[in-house]
């Protein structure tokens, strides 16, 4: 696995796993190294996300997907479900499933989907001891048990999300919802960089990753991410235009063939959009030229 997300949970004030309850292989389980991650940073807040309800039709299989991702446990709490089926024919079509905490507190955060009490949500979790799973009568509060990397062999869900949220990102439908939480729960601290540094990176770095966001948003399935770029000419023209040319290197003929179109379409769609925002981003005329290879 890449070492960024281990590298970003060590500064990280929230954790957010983001689930696809689309695809059927596997929404029913966090994957081993997401479990490394949070079993390794317990005391790090974190919340599950459901992205594309939508497109599930049975809309109670988000209940047994929220079970098995959370153990049936969320904010310390088990869940208490109530099916649809046994409410009013009237019910919304869009909210079949009702999942809520057990017992759940009076003052409850706007927009938060398991009714989790304000103070909970700036402070951390602050439920009564007695109603704590696998807390109750010990006279301290109980962290997440850090679970080692063998113990991790037939565990499917983590029982220490704060919150689960159900969404659509592609349709906006609680998204603000998500966007609220995040508000809230953000922290305030010192600026990374001086206000008059615009990014970190260097051009070359930006080039190629304008370059790779119009591979990956053209190309299909795994094929973008066996494209390795190379910069064979990075230098400034006679009228200050800057001139560069790369080439991308893919693994296989049939790749070769798809990234660069019938009749050279889809290299020069990209290449004219990304020469654009190369503009864009450096603020002079840039000439753009991409050439596509084998891999030797």
């Amino acid at each position: 696995m890449l070492t960024d997300p281990w590298d970003s949970m060590k500064h990280a004030d929230l954790v957010l796993v983001l689930v696809d309850v689309s695809d059927h292989w596997t929404r029913n389980s966090l994957s081993k190294e997401v479990l490394k991650c949070l079993s390794q940073f317990p005391h790090i807040p974190s919340v599950l996300v459901l992205n594309k309800v939508d497109i599930l039709k049975k809309k109670f299989l988000l209940l047994e997907i929220a079970t098995d991702l959370t153990e049936g446990i969320v904010n310390g709490k088990k869940l208490e479900v109530k099916s649809a089926l046994k409410q009013d024919s009237s019910s919304s079509a869009k909210s079949p499933l009702h999942v809520s905490q057990a017992s759940p507190p009076e003052s409850k955060v706007p927009g938060s989907p398991f009714g989790q009490e304000k103070n909970q949500a700036q402070e951390g979790s602050g439920l009564d001891k007695s109603s704590d799973v696998g807390g109750a009568g010990t006279g301290e509060a109980q962290g997440p048990k850090h679970h080692g990397h063998k113990d991790l062999k037939d565990i499917k869900g983590w029982p220490h999300f704060q919150e689960i949220f159900m969404l659509a990102a592609l349709h906006g439908e609680e998204v603000d919802t998500l966007k609220r939480y995040l508000l809230m729960r953000a922290k305030p601290g010192p600026w990374e960089f001086h206000s008059d540094v615009l990014t970190n990176q260097s051009p070359q770095e930006i080039c190629d990753n304008i370059i790779r966001e119009k591979v990956l948003e053209y190309l299909p399935l795994e094929v973008p991410y066996g494209v390795t770029q190379v910069t064979d000419i990075w230098k400034e023209g006679e009228c200050g235009e800057l001139l560069i040319v790369q080439s991308l290197l893919v693994p296989r003929e049939s790749h070769k063939r798809m990234l660069i179109g019938r009749g050279g379409r889809v290299i020069s769609r990209i290449a004219r959009e990304a020469g654009q925002d190369l503009m864009n981003a450096f603020l002079c005329e840039v000439r753009l030229k991409l050439k596509v290879e084998v891999k030797g």
